[in-house]
């Protein structure tokens, strides 16, 4: 085995042939002390910058681990430290035969990390942020409520914009509906909303409580109490799958994060759109690499908490077997 420290050139063919053959999130917590979470990390690469995500979860007291993850492949650091905010790490890539070598030191100041990635190739300034937490409330929800012997089913769909702020809409075959004075507190979730069926308005309010991928509320309004229940859709494919994909090639390691509004991402490039129905779990995505682009399109399935498919492009098919990630519900305070 050959060992050193990757250079440009090789970097450039293992990229294009791993993203054409294999190939918003539920982040975790920002912000206080520590590595928790993942980082979106630019590293400059020829004329340009690739895209990498350092994800880091402690490992014992004291101890962090951490992932390298790209647009090709995930793969462990070694010698994780973090020390009153100096960072250190390395990171070994290998290559068929071949072994690639580099280290980092830099700092990490809140939600920014920037430091200097050294090898043979020299220094690299390395610069990136933690991704922001996605509040626990978006989604899409099914609530469904009784009114006299019929029972109704209707969609609570929550997003959030890029200062973080919520918004809603209310989804009805019957009528229109509009929500205002979204807001969640917590566990606590509570909006007005203004309904119009043919010629009757009228105002209602809702206060619920949010638990995991669940809600119970009530709506109240001039025709009195109605209890409502919600469910989050897409909750089995929702969260982070470590995965092996085995090709030709061999087999690679890599993560798929599918966010609760079934936003997802694939090592580091964005899934255009993914399905989740009866078990069955679809998605595309179209890798671009200089003037050409790839498409990719995965077919699987879920069955608790395994993932088995079948990932396919212009240049083949390869199997996807993945198991899906359980993290603390609360980051620790290190």
């Amino acid at each position: 085995m050959r060992r050193g420290t990757f250079f440009r050139s090789t970097l450039y063919g293992c990229l294009l042939t791993a993203a054409v053959l294999t190939g918003p999130v539920w982040a975790q917590p920002p912000g206080g002390r520590g590595l928790f979470g993942d980082w979106r990390v630019k590293v400059p690469f020829g004329q340009g910058q690739m895209d990498v995500i350092l994800s880091f979860a402690p490992a014992g007291e004291g101890v962090w681990a951490g992932q390298w993850i790209s647009a090709w492949g995930m793969n462990d650091l070694k010698d994780v430290r973090l020390d009153d905010g100096r960072l250190r790490f390395v990171h070994v890539a290998r290559f068929g035969d071949n072994e690639y070598v580099s280290t980092f030191s830099g700092d990490v100041e809140g939600d920014k990390l920037t430091g200097i990635l050294s090898g043979e190739q020299g220094e690299l300034d390395v610069e990136g942020q933690r991704n922001p937490r996605v509040n626990p409330a978006v989604g899409r929800w099914e609530m469904k409520f009784t009114l006299g012997d019929r029972e109704v089913a209707s969609v609570l769909a929550v997003a959030s914009d890029r200062e973080g702020r919520l918004g809603a809409t209310w989804e009805s075959q019957w009528g229109e509906h509009q929500i205002s004075d979204f807001a969640v507190e917590r566990r606590s979730i509570r909006f007005r909303r203004k309904s119009k069926i043919q010629d009757r308005q009228w105002d209602s309010t809702f206060e619920g409580t949010l638990q995991g991928n669940e809600i119970a509320g009530t709506i109240q309004s001039e025709m009195g109490e109605i209890e409502v229940r919600g469910a989050r859709l897409g909750a089995p494919a929702i969260g982070t799958w470590n995965l092996e994909v085995t090709g030709e090639w061999g087999t690679v390691k890599q993560r798929l994060v599918v966010g609760p509004d079934l936003s997802a991402l694939y090592g580091t490039i964005a899934v255009k759109k993914v399905e989740f129905k009866d078990g069955k779990l679809t998605f595309g995505m179209v890798v671009p690499f200089g003037d050409e682009e790839f498409t990719m399109d995965f077919a699987g399935k879920i069955d608790e908490a395994k993932l088995t498919g079948e990932m396919t492009t212009s240049r083949g098919s390869q199997k996807i077997t993945g198991v899906k990630v359980v993290r603390p519900r609360r980051r620790p305070n290190m």
